[in-house]
């Protein structure tokens, strides 16, 4: 949801096995449709926690690099949006495993979503949803502050 246009074709073209032209553009074309949750109203509190390693490493070049960069300050510059980076020096953190999506829909119990090596996860369990939960604000504690992390981006964007 945070990725440019530019930077999800990077990494989308760059996964194992190929993919074809098609379905690289078709999986760019949904990334960016999900954008438009960020101009619903009422607009949903959302919030990321972001490793600093994915600020250093330049997918797709330097002039996507840069873009993705700024795409992270616009973004994270939404009265809606916190956008929290963990620090490289933080030894470890409870979420060591990989990503994860947590969902709270209105009126429904909130679930999480995992994709790893392309298998994607619903658990929908409430005692599994809430770990995860619990880890999530864990690592929200252990994360630099959203003004922090805006300031550390901005900093890794002018050394570009």
């Amino acid at each position: 949801m945070l990725q440019t246009p530019e930077y999800a074709r990077a990494v989308f073209s760059r996964r194992r096995p190929l993919l074809d032209d098609e379905t690289i553009e078709r999986r760019v074309a949904d990334r960016m449709d999900r954008q438009q949750i960020f101009d619903k109203w009422p607009a949903p509190m959302l919030s990321y926690v972001l490793e600093e390693v994915v600020l250093d490493r330049p997918i797709g070049g330097a002039t996507v690099h840069a873009e993705q960069l700024r795409q992270l300050l616009r973004v994270g510059g939404m009265r809606n949006v916190e956008i929290q980076v963990m620090p490289t020096s933080q030894a470890e953190h409870p979420n060591m495993d990989g990503a994860f999506n947590l969902l709270t829909p209105r009126r429904h119990p909130q679930v999480a979503y995992t994709e790893i090596q392309g298998f994607p996860r619903l658990i929908t369990d409430l005692e599994e949803v809430r770990k995860i939960a619990d880890r999530y604000g864990i690592m929200r504690a252990m994360a630099l502050p959203p003004t922090e992390s805006q300031a550390l981006i901005e900093k890794k964007l002018g050394e570009l």
